[in-house]
């Protein structure tokens, strides 16, 4: 890939400039060469999906303007071009699909305390039963079952639209049950008062998790959810889809993109890092998702009429190739613990919309098995020189059917 000078004028205005990729110029095929080794037993390596990135490139807060955001596209195996995201219309076609996620990220994070005043934090993981969830604890060493917990509220109670009374604050509180050995986390039963709905208890004493990686973030809550959002399950946001604006969704439709819509409530498995050496021994943690009879129709038509599939985000491409893991794409409800590396052999994307993900993330593998490992960090690391920002609140990565790579 052609070489980066900090002091070009690329650099000041990078949204017009595009590049041609140089064949053979990545540093860790080279080493692969000279070693004997092969590029499929690199791709197995955790260590080759390592980069390095400034600490100041993590983006902390998203822009004040949603599609504002630079986006790095990349049209074919050896070409990318530097724009903005609200140029998006212009780098699709009519006929083309995006497919987006449709989840909402739910007030998951929790603080309380023991009946001795001793403090503790839940992070809430998925609903099993009604009032009843697995989460995070803690401390959670000392939390046997039968351990009650107090909460404390995040947000008061606001007052009634049609009197202006405030409501009395419920109290809320749970019961530890059991410790879940898959995830090392608990069974926590929550005590509802009668006519509440756990749910809306929620909005007042939960607030939402940021990613580990965000430490000095003023977001509001609405910052962290999609335009579209809508059904009530993540405790983390579907990233990609962050960029998107109503007047945005417009410009596709009068463009004739259309949309169509999953859900896939991003777990914790999106903040947990690939920690074993051969990535192929990778167990993902399992997600819920659906991808309704509806969508699968627009899919069928769009791709009859030569349009391409696009999805909005790594939880796309996880729901849509989740549902046709039987070989051909169907309606599908439930659990996926597909893990997408590089060697995937592609169903039914066909290009994809994503942000710049953490190493050694399985993120970052999944998009290795698009375009190719050597090529996404050689991408990564032009991105890094021309100062794009990285991860939840980051810039984004269009890649179009065009630069996918056979494996």
């Amino acid at each position: 890939m052609t070489g980066i000078d900090r002091n070009d004028d690329r650099m000041a205005h990078p949204q017009n400039h595009a590049y041609t990729d140089a064949a053979g110029s990545s540093s860790t095929g080279t080493a692969a060469d000279a070693l004997g080794i092969s590029r499929r037993e690199l791709d197995k390596r955790l260590s080759s999906y390592d980069y390095e990135l400034p600490k100041e490139q993590i983006a902390q807060t998203p822009l004040s303007k949603r599609d504002s955001s630079r986006l790095l596209v990349v049209d074919s195996v050896s070409h990318h071009t530097n724009s903005i995201f609200s140029n998006l219309p212009q780098c699709l076609k009519p006929g083309d699909l995006l497919v987006l996620n449709n989840t909402r990220v739910i007030p998951a994070r929790l603080y309380g305390r023991k009946p001795t005043g001793a403090p503790i934090e839940l992070l809430l993981l998925e609903e099993r039963q009604e009032h009843c969830w697995l989460a995070l604890v803690k401390p959670g060493r000392r939390l046997k079952p039968g351990a009650k917990i107090i909460f404390e509220a995040h947000q008061p109670p606001t007052s009634s639209s049609d009197t202006g009374d405030i409501p009395p604050l419920l109290p809320l509180t749970a019961t530890i049950l059991a410790r879940d050995e898959a995830t090392g986390g608990r069974l926590v039963e929550f005590e509802v008062p009668p006519g509440a709905s756990l749910a809306a208890l929620l909005e007042q004493y939960g607030e939402i998790p940021l990613p580990p990686y965000i430490t000095d973030s003023q977001a509001l809550p609405e910052q962290y959810q999609t335009v579209y959002a809508q059904t009530a399950g993540a405790i983390a946001a579907p990233t990609a889809g962050l960029h998107f604006t109503p007047e945005l969704l417009e410009q596709c439709r009068e463009r004739g993109i259309k949309q169509a819509y999953v859900t896939l409530h991003v777990g914790v498995g999106t903040f947990r890092p690939v920690e074993v050496d051969d990535v192929t021994d990778h167990k993902m943690h399992g997600e819920w998702l659906e991808v309704p009879a509806a969508t699968v129709a627009q899919i069928r038509e769009a791709k009859a009429a030569g349009g391409r599939i696009i999805a909005v985000g790594t939880t796309v491409v996880r729901a849509l190739e989740g549902a046709a893991a039987g070989g051909e794409l169907q309606p599908f409800s439930g659990k996926t613990e597909l893990f997408i590396y590089p060697g995937y052999q592609w169903r039914v994307v066909e290009g994809m919309i994503t942000n710049f993900h953490l190493p050694r993330s399985s993120l970052l593998m999944l998009v290795s098995a698009m375009i190719g490992r050597e090529r996404l960090l050689d991408l990564y690391r032009e991105a890094i020189a021309c100062s794009y920002r990285f991860y939840s609140f980051g810039d984004a990565m269009l890649i179009l059917p065009e630069a996918f790579t056979s494996y």
